[in-house]
């Protein structure tokens, strides 16, 4: 073979593997709970994440590249979400991850992205201190973006919407032991300060509980006139059902679980008239939502046509549709070049909560900064509605307005 010869075939094998590698998927882990009590959220979430991963690919993919989701069940155990975290980052070499239901979960596993400067998107777990473990000046960057409506944004509006609205000044909390639950209690204890209301009483529940009878005789025996409710399983329909046991009709608000179908479907009638803040209820009111709404019920068929945690799967399809921007403009997939994107998008991203543009900032990884970005929801046989006209007509004016 000639010299010229060599050099070509050279060039060719090079251009062959410049391409072959250009060509390869890029990685985005995907953790939650996919089984156990938290898995209505956990399967709702990653679900959105799969079908935006699918609108993406459909469209080019992104560098010209295709999206390839790594997958994991974390089962709601912060140790597992540890293990996981190490593999996604050692192992798979994913360039981002996005998920995490569970605040315990993300609390324990996203110092591991940190660590290895990835970004880390939590778009379902709303603990408030999730963001703002690694915030500068401490920290040269925080990794670590969120998607979800965080409880310090929750409570205020629980508070509010008991107290404000509806004028009860004797309220009883009830929240579960979790890390989540024990934190948005806080949350709601400081935001009822803040009216002026001291709870008259509070109680704990544990994850499996089925009775809370003593827990809620003694919220009733207060004078509570309200239940505001912190808890992330099915325990919260117990409540519900222990209520209308004793005969005690009395609001029972609570954080945005309480939309979740295990609740639901377990509290039945007695469910009826819940509220919880929401970022997005399963209504088709504009052209965005309704194209997702129906992509969901085709592609994953839920009971009912109902999306089991609608919060959690457009939470999870908008995260994705972000993340997949931030690549874009950072024009590679270096961690520390789509966490300087994120904070700095330049093209508003049309996504199903909300349009977003410019929704983070170095100081800032929250994309829903108040209430003005969250509605009000209410149980109505078996669905989740608006509670308020004016909430639905925000909802509406929010789908084309920037998250700051």
């Amino acid at each position: 073979m000639t010299f010229h010869k060599t050099c070509l075939a050279l060039a060719i094998t090079l251009s062959l593997a410049a391409n072959a590698q250009a060509a390869d998927p890029i990685k985005v882990g995907v953790s939650g709970p996919f089984t156990g009590g938290s898995s209505s959220m956990g399967v709702s979430m990653r679900d959105g994440v799969r079908l935006a991963a699918q609108d993406i690919n459909a469209k080019g993919g992104v560098l010209g590249r295709q999206i390839e989701l790594v997958e994991r069940d974390d089962e709601a155990k912060n140790e597992r979400g540890v293990q996981i975290a190490q593999e996604l980052i050692n192992r798979e070499h994913v360039v981002a991850t996005v998920g995490f239901i569970n605040t315990g979960v993300a609390l324990a596993s996203t110092r591991f992205y940190q660590n290895a400067a990835i970004p880390a998107i939590a778009n379902v777990a709303t603990g408030s201190v999730v963001t703002q473990q690694f915030l500068p000046p401490k920290h040269e960057h925080n990794y670590v973006f969120r998607m979800s409506a965080a409880d310090n944004i929750q409570a205020p509006m629980i508070a509010a919407e008991a107290v404000t609205k509806r004028g009860f000044k004797k309220v009883a909390i009830m929240a579960d032991s979790t890390n989540y639950g024990q934190l948005g209690r806080e949350d709601m204890e400081k935001a009822l300060d803040k009216l002026g209301v001291k709870p008259v009483v509070v109680e704990k529940f544990n994850i499996g509980d089925v009775d809370m009878t003593a827990q809620l005789l003694r919220a009733k025996e207060a004078g509570a006139e309200a239940l505001l409710t912190y808890g992330i399983g099915p325990e919260l329909a117990q409540l519900a059902n222990g209520m209308a046991k004793l005969g005690w009709k009395v609001p029972l608000i609570g954080s945005w679980t309480l939309a979740m179908a295990n609740f639901i479907d377990t509290a039945r009638a007695n469910g009826d008239g819940v509220l919880m803040p929401q970022t997005f209820i399963q209504s088709p009111n504009t052209p965005k939502r309704k194209a997702f709404i129906n992509a969901y019920v085709q592609s994953f068929k839920p009971k009912h046509d109902r999306i089991e945690s609608a919060v959690s799967a457009a939470q999870g399809y908008d995260s994705v549709l972000l993340l997949a921007a931030a690549i874009e403009q950072a024009g590679n997939t270096k961690g520390a070049d789509i966490r300087a994107a994120l904070e700095s998008l330049q093209k508003p991203v049309e996504g199903v909560i909300m349009t977003y543009k410019t929704p983070y900032s170095v100081t800032d990884h929250e994309t829903i900064d108040g209430p003005d970005l969250v509605y009000m929801g209410e149980v109505s046989k078996g669905r989740v509605v608006f509670a308020h006209p004016e909430d639905e007509q925000r909802s509406i004016a929010n789908a084309g307005q920037s998250a700051q």
